[in-house]
């Protein structure tokens, strides 16, 4: 049996897709595939995404993209972090698109030029007049998920600047703005998190038509009875007031379910138990109700379990969670239900 396993549902993503391209309203969808997929897979949920009706591949180095394109001689591929020297000539080599910062602008490649707006990072202050070889113009939202009022002057800002240069693809739409800000979808928007069914506003992800497209599963290991005043787990941070009956996970923060999921909730055999104790690098305990038996099936992430749950025990958002926990081979399998 092995330790825990993922499950990846590339038809979650394809109807992701969709629903996100019926929000845009006929802007194109630009997959966001960066961080291997979000931990889904890249090359796997790149191909859900295209084949659902998304016209671009997104990622933010230049590697990233080439092993794109190995897979997708044809597809249309943005390279969104900077990018120079050799990467250039790279980026020329396999028809990659660079997302650009500076007036600076190299020959023989597709360029999108970036505006900063008000999100402070990467960006121009203001937009030379483009050369032939820029296709695109973009900028980057700050708050399209918690203050849509700013989002929206970075929208306009972006407007005023670009009004002129209408005939380039704009793009400017992340997850929550195609999602709930209309008034950003321009040509084109760049999509990641909500393509995995993650809601990009930390709550459940049905409430904007997503559906997670990750699961994992796991098993009861040790199943032991802790009398009053016996503990489980490093710094005995878990000491039992009563007879108290665990189980051993084999999962621990090697494998992405981090330290600091302590006090979440897990499912074992469909039942909410409280993960407690330290979490180790490879298992951790739950407090359960009863003895079960050996193998008992422990949900940590799919129905009724989600990341955005563990996000909130965590202080942190979905996203980090789902690239903590990568896909790897040997404990992934690739499904897909109808869609």
């Amino acid at each position: 049996m092995h330790r825990s396993e993922l499950a990846i549902d590339l038809g979650a993503v394809r109807r992701n897709a969709r629903r996100l391209l019926d929000a845009l309203d006929g802007s194109a969808l630009w997959a966001v595939v960066k961080a291997d997929g979000y931990g889904h897979g890249a090359v796997d949920t790149a191909a859900a995404a295209l084949g659902a009706g998304a016209s671009a591949l997104c990622v933010v180095t230049v590697a990233e993209a080439v092993e794109l394109r190995h897979e997708f001689p044809t597809a249309r591929i943005l390279v969104l972090g900077p990018a120079d020297g050799r990467d250039v000539a790279i980026a020329r080599d396999a028809a990659l698109e660079l997302c650009l910062s500076t007036d600076e602008i190299p020959e023989g490649v597709r360029v999108h030029l970036k505006l900063d707006t008000g999100m402070g990072r990467y960006g121009l202050s203001e937009l030379p007049e483009p050369p032939v070889e820029v296709v695109g113009l973009m900028t980057h939202l700050a708050t399209a998920d918690t203050d849509v009022e700013f989002a929206r002057t970075q929208i306009e800002r972006f407007r005023a600047a670009t009004n002129s240069h209408s005939h380039l693809t704009r793009h400017v739409a992340n997850s929550a703005a195609a999602l709930r800000l209309p008034e950003s979808q321009f040509d084109a928007a760049r999509c990641g998190v909500a393509l995995y069914g993650l809601s990009p506003f930390g709550e459940d992800a049905a409430v904007d038509g997503l559906e997670p497209a990750l699961q994992w599963h796991s098993h009861v290991a040790l199943v032991k009875r802790l009398e009053p005043g016996q503990s489980t787990g490093y710094g005995r941070r878990f000491v039992a007031e009563e007879p108290t009956w665990i189980g051993i996970v084999p999962v621990g923060y090697a494998d992405g379910f981090r330290r600091d999921l302590t006090g979440t909730t897990v499912r074992v055999e469909g039942e909410a138990r409280k993960v407690i104790g330290a979490i180790s690098m490879d298992s951790f305990a739950v407090e359960l109700g009863e003895e079960v038996p050996l193998g008992t099936p422990v949900t940590l992430v799919g129905r009724r379990v989600t990341l955005e749950d563990h996000a909130h025990v965590t202080g942190t958002i979905n996203y980090e969670l789902a690239v903590g926990i990568t896909s790897d081979p040997r404990r992934t399998r690739r499904t897909v239900t109808d869609s």
